[in-house]
Parts: structure tokens; sequence; C-alpha cells
């Protein structure tokens, strides 16, 4: 096991702050930062802005320029051997005299590439794993899309203290406050997709963009669960920047949909209906590390039920809306108290009169123990 110092705890959460600067524009890339380090002072630093510019560590390389030769490299993620847009980063670090590299999370996207072997046989020393869950949160996504072939999935939901999200009628502006809604803002522009049913598309025709448009290179793809293909060619998801995606199963009028620019995807189960592994399995193949789920009970309750939900973001407002309304989700198979599903809170805190939980499924070995 690596014993790491003080100081290097210290510079790799430098590196890990610097990486959270990519939070909204460097999907679909990992986040990372590098710090380079000589005789205990920062030579240089950078970060990954975005996907086709350079990576974190010729970034840093550049601002140290020849004090680069005999530092120490401090890397979020392991530094990349391919060939793509950019040129491998073990090139670059070898090519500046780098002496050592320490980096926190392993590249699963490049398992047997030869990393560290190729800085180590240039005389480089090469450790791993200094403060690596810190690391593997910053890139949940993107590591989960190239081990697994799915991305992270968050679903959001607004409610009230007793668990509505609108009336009978269908009223629900606004149950929270104007900073809850603010922050899933944020919560967009960290994503690589938004997610929602047809049956929001149509009774609220809602953009699903980042507002401030400043927070993104380039907006989330919008993505419509959509069976009998009901969206309306009219809807507001077609007049916004970006990608919108639609996955059915049946593809009836799809031609009228791919004339406003609709990406129609025919994902059926036996059943007839959406098959939502395949949705997820596409998206990872179109390079979307996170989606944002910002459903209706339907397909938020199908979504949870069928295990496709890695974190639920709840907002919970300080009111009570009764009886006469919808509940947060519909999970018609849950009809026993050990069906229930166990979670475990990742935080809590004021959003304003708000209440934001950020909860997670618990692993099956907590669940079945309690």
């Amino acid at each position: 096991m690596n014993n790491f110092s003080a100081a290097d705890h210290d510079h790799m959460a430098h590196a890990l702050r610097l990486a959270r600067n990519g939070m909204t524009t460097a999907h679909p890339n990992p986040r990372v930062g590098c710090v380079l380090v000589r005789d205990g002072m920062v030579v240089g630093e950078g970060w990954h802005r975005a996907a086709g510019e350079p990576h974190a560590e010729v970034n840093a390389l550049a601002a140290a320029g020849e004090r680069a030769h005999g530092a120490t490299a401090y890397v979020t993620l392991e530094p990349c051997t391919r060939t793509g847009r950019t040129g491998p980063c073990t090139e670059a670090l070898i090519r500046a005299g780098v002496a050592k590299v320490i980096f926190a999370s392993g590249d699963l996207s490049q398992q047997d590439t030869g990393q560290a072997s190729a800085l180590e046989q240039a005389g480089i020393e090469v450790r791993g794993g200094l403060m690596q869950a810190e690391a593997q949160r910053l890139n949940e996504g993107f590591l989960m899309r190239v081990s697994q072939q799915r991305p992270f999935v968050r679903l959001k939901v607004a409610s009230s203290l007793d668990g509505a999200t609108a009336m009978q009628s269908g009223e629900s502006r606004w149950i929270t406050g104007e900073p809850a809604r603010r922050d899933v803002q944020k919560l967009r522009a960290t994503s690589g997709a938004v997610m929602t049913g047809v049956g929001t598309v149509v009774a609220d025709d809602p953009l699903l963009t980042v507002r401030d448009e400043s927070l993104v290179l380039r907006q989330p793809a919008r993505v419509v669960i959509d069976s009998r293909l009901r969206t309306p060619v009219a809807a507001r998801v077609f007049e916004q920047p970006g990608e919108t995606l639609i996955f059915c199963a049946e593809d009836r009028g799809r031609e009228a949909l791919e004339e406003r620019g609709a990406a129609v995807y025919r994902v059926a189960t036996d059943r007839g209906r959406v098959d939502l592994a395949e949705v997820m399995r596409k998206l990872a193949e179109l390079e979307i590390n996170d989606v944002l789920v910002e459903a209706g009970p339907l397909l938020s309750g199908s979504l949870l039920a069928g295990g496709h939900v890695d974190e639920l973001v709840i907002y919970q407002a300080p009111h009570m809306m009764g009886s006469e309304t919808m509940r947060i989700f519909t999970t018609p198979g849950w009809i026993e108290l050990d069906q229930r599903l166990q979670l475990e809170f990742v935080d809590v805190r004021r959003v304003g009169r708000d209440v934001r939980i950020v909860a997670r499924p618990a692993p099956k070995e907590a669940a079945a123990g309690n």
C-alpha cells in the first residue's frame, strides 16, 4: 500500500479542485486536474476544459515550461496513452522530463494500454490511488459508461412534505422555491442528457435546457421516452440548441419527428414497451456519461423499479398538499413492505426554504440487513 505524505494529499486536493472547473464543460471526457510541483513549490497547473482541447497534463506542462523538468505531477486520472484529438499525455510528461507521477484514479477506458509501464520505462516513478474515492466520485458517469456501458442516472423530484408532486388537476407550478429551481439548473449543466417522458412533454411542454448558457459549452441532449410517438411536432424541445433523442416502442410517425431534427430509436420489449435497459446502453454508445431524469411518476417509478437509478435528488418543500394530489412514483409491482427500496442518505441540506435530500439505493447486503 502506498504511503502518501500530507503534502501529497494537499497537492492532489488542489488537482481535484482544478478538475471541478470542467464539471459542466468536459463531458463526454472525464474531469481532470493536474498540478506540477518541484522542490515543494507549485510550478504549473491545469485542467481539462472540453473534448478536443488540451488535457490537464498538457495545460499544466505549458504553464510550467522548463520548470516541469524533475517535477512531480499530481493528476486526478491516470495519464492517457491514446492518440485521439489530442496527443498522449504520457508522451508529453516524458518529453518534459517529469520525475514522478502520482495519480488518483485509474482510467478504466484504457485498461491494458500500459500507461504506467510507458512512464516507468522512461525512468519516471509512478504511484496511484491517492484520494481515489474523491476522484472517482468526480467522474462516476464517465467511469460507469466505460466499465458498465451505461450512464450514471440521477433522478430529480420536487415534492411537498407529504410526498405530492402536483394536484390531481396537474397544477404543479411552483412546488419548490426559486433557489431550488436554480439548483436544478446546475444539475442539468453537469449532465450529458436530461430525460423525461412523453406525458410531461404533452402536459408541460418543457424546454429541458440550461437557462444560464454561460454554464455550458453545449446544451445537454434532451431524451424523451415515448412508447407510441405522441410527442407533438410543435413541442419546444425541438426549438432549442442541442440534440433531441426519442425512444419508442412503436415508430409509426417517426418521419415527422425526424424532420423536426429528432433522432428516433425503436427499442421495444416483448411487451410492447420501451426497453429502458436498452435506452441506457444506447445513451452510453452516444457517449453520454450522466443522465438527469425530470419526469412524471410513471417513468420515474419504472426507472426505480427496474434498478436504473443510481441517485435520487429530492427537493422537499415545507408545505402539505393533501390527498387530492399526484404522488412521486408509480410502482404497481411494489405491494409488500419487503419490496421497499432501501436508501442511504448522501447529503441533506437547506436550499432556500426547501430541503434537498440526496440519497442512493443501498447496496444489497446493507438493504438485506434492515
